[in-house]
C-alpha cells in the first residue's frame, strides 16, 4: 500500500512542477518573439531602401523637430513648376541633425534634395514619412 501511496503522491506533484517549468517558454513565445520580430522588421525596413537617389527641387516650406519620444526633422518641399500653377507639396523626413541645420539655412532659396524611400517602416518613431533626405544642395533658378 505504500508503493501506491508514493505513486499517487508523485503523480500529484508532477503536473504542478511541469506547469512552473513551462511559464518561461510561454513568456518567451508571447512577449519576446513578437518584440524580436518587430525589431528585425524595423532593421530590415530601415537598412534596405525601396527607391534610391530620388531627386526633388523646390523651396523648403517647413522644417520642424517633431516627436514625443523619438525626435525627427519633418519638412515640406513646395514644388512649383509653372508660374500661376498650384504648388505640389512633398513631405520628407531628415534623420541627421547636421543635414537639418544646413537645410534650415537654405530656407527661402531653391534647393534640390536627394532622398531614399523606405517602405514598411513599422512606427512613426523613425519618421512620419517614408522619404528620408540624405543630401541637399542649392538648385539653379
Amino acid at each position: 500500500m505504500t508503493d501506491e501511496g508514493q505513486q499517487y503522491t508523485a503523480s500529484a506533484t508532477s503536473p504542478r512542477h511541469r506547469r512552473w517549468r513551462r511559464w518561461p517558454w510561454i513568456l518567451l513565445g508571447v512577449v519576446l518573439i513578437p518584440v524580436l520580430l518587430l525589431a528585425a522588421w524595423t532593421a530590415i525596413a530601415l537598412s534596405y531602401s525601396y527607391s534610391e537617389a530620388g531627386h526633388r527641387a523646390g523651396y523648403i516650406q517647413k522644417l520642424s523637430h517633431k516627436g514625443w519620444i523619438c525626435k525627427t526633422w519633418e519638412g515640406e518641399l513646395a514644388m512649383v513648376n509653372v508660374p500661376g500653377a498650384a504648388q505640389e507639396r512633398f513631405p520628407f523626413t531628415v534623420r541627421s541633425d547636421s543635414l537639418a541645420a544646413v537645410m534650415s539655412k537654405m530656407m527661402g532659396s531653391r534647393v534640390s534634395i536627394t532622398y531614399e524611400q523606405h517602405k514598411g517602416v513599422p512606427t512613426s518613431c523613425f519618421g512620419e514619412t517614408e522619404y528620408f533626405v540624405v543630401a541637399v544642395e542649392k538648385a539653379a533658378s
